[in-house]
């Protein structure tokens, strides 16, 4: 598996910090990837991380707050985290990118290509996370079941996090046979994607690192998906592409095809039978696809 090129953290206010894993070279063309929930910064897929040194593209994994190397903290809402980016972004010298969200890392995505418009020159959103609150909401999935108990998670975010710690550092040891047991359970899709060595070597590496130091990241995801992002679906102009797999049993198909809706410059492209996983299968296709977007601008 290729390894980070770098890796480290940037500040981004007064006592916090985010880390970042970069893949490919310093020069490429930059692509902002932000995991999904849980994840960390290294939830890249090999093959992404053998196309950036093939095409010269610079991939950068973001930690968000409170997960890796990254300093717990709650954003007002999801728009709140576009400031951070362009704090990373300019610390490593990045001025256009493109912007690639994975399931909860899909809500920070459209935000990013919300707020800076003039610095994202397309987005990709992999089964991404849709509202649960204000004029785009829609009902159902797992993160709507989660956000009945988002007040009971923003009272003990603290508590429960160090839990959540706990229980990831004792769990470590046995990890890829717990990764094992949720494949059996998972559908065909993500079962048949979590066999291959190379991706279950990436999700261990991931969580393992990622949940070395602290894992509130998903407790704070779920907090803001209960609230309003900050922004409207329909205000995001730039380009979206949205893959989505048809028998996704986290995120519904349907929430994929009403945020596509929604958005004035997006496509919907559906993964025939596979599961909430699916995109990271098709990373390929999908950093060609943010190629040629960044080629038309």
């Amino acid at each position: 598996m290729i390894r980070p090129r770098l890796e480290g953290t940037v500040a981004v206010g007064e006592r916090r910090r985010l880390g970042f894993a970069e893949f490919g070279p310093p020069d490429g063309r930059a692509v902002v990837w932000l995991h999904g929930t849980p994840g960390a910064r290294r939830q890249i897929p090999h093959e992404a991380r053998t196309l950036a040194h093939d095409v010269g593209l610079r991939i950068v994994g973001l930690d968000r707050p409170g997960i890796g190397s990254s300093t717990p903290h709650v954003y007002d809402d999801v728009l709140g985290s576009t400031d951070d980016l362009v704090t990373v972004a300019d610390s490593l010298g990045i001025d256009e990118m493109a912007v690639i969200g994975l399931s909860g890392g899909g809500p920070y995505a459209l935000a990013a290509g919300y707020a800076l418009p003039e610095r994202v020159v397309g987005a990709a959103v992999l089964g991404g996370v849709a509202p649960t609150k204000g004029p785009d909401a829609i009902d159902g999935g797992l993160v709507g079941f989660g956000a009945r108990f988002a007040p009971l998670i923003e009272r003990g975010r603290v508590p429960m996090g160090v839990g959540l710690t706990t229980l990831m550092r004792v769990m470590r040891p046995v990890g890829s046979r717990g990764l094992d047991l949720y494949a059996r359970l998972s559908p065909a899709g993500d079962r048949d994607l979590l066999s291959r060595p190379e991706f279950k070597a990436m999700f261990l590496d991931d969580l393992v690192n990622g949940s070395r130091k602290q894992m509130t990241a998903p407790l704070s995801d779920v907090i803001l998906f209960s609230r309003d992002w900050g922004f409207r679906v329909a205000d995001v102009k730039v380009p979206v592409r949205w893959w989505h797999g048809d028998d996704d049993h986290i995120v519904p198909f349907a929430h994929g095809e009403h945020m596509v809706a929604l958005l004035p410059d997006a496509e919907l492209r559906i993964l025939a039978g596979e599961s909430h996983l699916a995109g990271l299968g098709a990373a390929v296709e999908i950093l060609t696809t943010l190629v040629a977007l960044w080629d038309l601008r």
